[in-house]
């Protein structure tokens, strides 16, 4: 399908993308990556007719440690974060994350700040970003903030972006010790499917007794979400099949999503009961690696 008439911009600096994103809005959409944006002009879901391209912009770039904080630049690709050094020894679970994006060739190209920006509800990073308690910061026209990622989401492909705001990086604190996480997610075929549904865990043990528990639900509702009755169950218990199957039900009748041809909502119900189950086992043994 032919491309909607669009104008092409190219910013050097982020005040410059902002002041053009706000001087042009609604009518005007930032690209990153494009590898959701170009198939959503395809599709004739977006009609932007002002293309601000970030690729210039040096702030946007790069993976880095700043002292507690692990921070990510919006437009470090899919593959960069999944192969980063710095991410695997930091959280290891968005790097598996990243990687079960798409195909090599999109994960080359496809970035970060796109997996969020464009807010599709079966984008693979943000659960795993909402379980390790990371941040979104924003820089726009009125300056600088900084959003929890579970805040970030407020409606299928629907942020809680201002207008003329740019995403610059993702922020990940120093992880609990003793935890582990793991992300679990299912696709109609091996390969770059799309998530039907998928969860994210984090849990933290001490002397056997689960101290801190997060739950993430991707896929199942028009936003990734955490699931914070199921998470609430398992506090002060010990793992246990019995613990993790009440909290794995909790999750299932707390999913809201949707009947197409992937599958029916009674499957993703309990696809979700089965995989927070997987996950918060993997997540349990990794951090009973750790643990004293």
């Amino acid at each position: 399908m032919a491309l909607v008439d669009f104008a092409y911009h190219r910013p050097a600096s982020l005040s410059e993308a902002c002041a053009l994103g706000q001087r042009l809005q609604p009518d005007a959409a930032f690209l990153a990556g494009g590898t959701d944006l170009i198939p959503d002009y395809q599709r004739k879901r977006e009609t932007a007719h002002h293309l601000i391209a970030l690729a210039a912009i040096p702030e946007l770039h790069g993976i880095a440690i700043d002292g507690d904080v692990l921070r990510i630049g919006a437009l470090s690709t899919l593959a960069e974060v999944a192969s980063s050094p710095l991410v695997h020894g930091w959280f290891p679970l968005l790097a598996e994350s990243a990687h079960s994006v798409g195909s090599r060739q999109v994960r080359s190209v496809a970035t970060i700040g796109g997996n969020f920006c464009r807010a599709v509800p079966c984008a693979d990073t943000p659960p795993a970003v909402l379980v390790g308690d990371g941040r979104v910061r924003l820089m726009g026209p009125d300056g600088d903030r900084t959003l929890a990622a579970d805040r970030f989401f407020v409606g299928a492909r629907e942020t809680a972006l201002r207008g003329g705001e740019v995403m610059v990086e993702l922020r990940l604190p120093v992880q609990p010790a003793h935890s582990g996480a793991s992300y679990q997610r299912f696709a109609r075929r091996n390969g770059s499917s799309l998530a039907v549904a998928a969860v994210a865990v984090r849990i933290t043990l001490v002397r056997g007794r689960i101290t801190g528990a997060r739950i993430a639900l991707g896929a199942v509702s028009p936003t990734p979400r955490l699931a914070v009755d199921a998470a609430a169950l398992l506090e002060g218990e010990a793992p246990s099949v019995v613990a993790f199957a009440r909290a794995a039900a909790v999750c299932a009748e707390s999913a809201s999503p949707i009947d197409d041809v992937r599958g029916s909502i009674a499957f993703r119900r309990d696809l979700v009961r089965v995989l927070a189950q997987r996950a918060l086992t993997e997540a349990t043994d990794r951090a009973q690696r750790s643990s004293p």
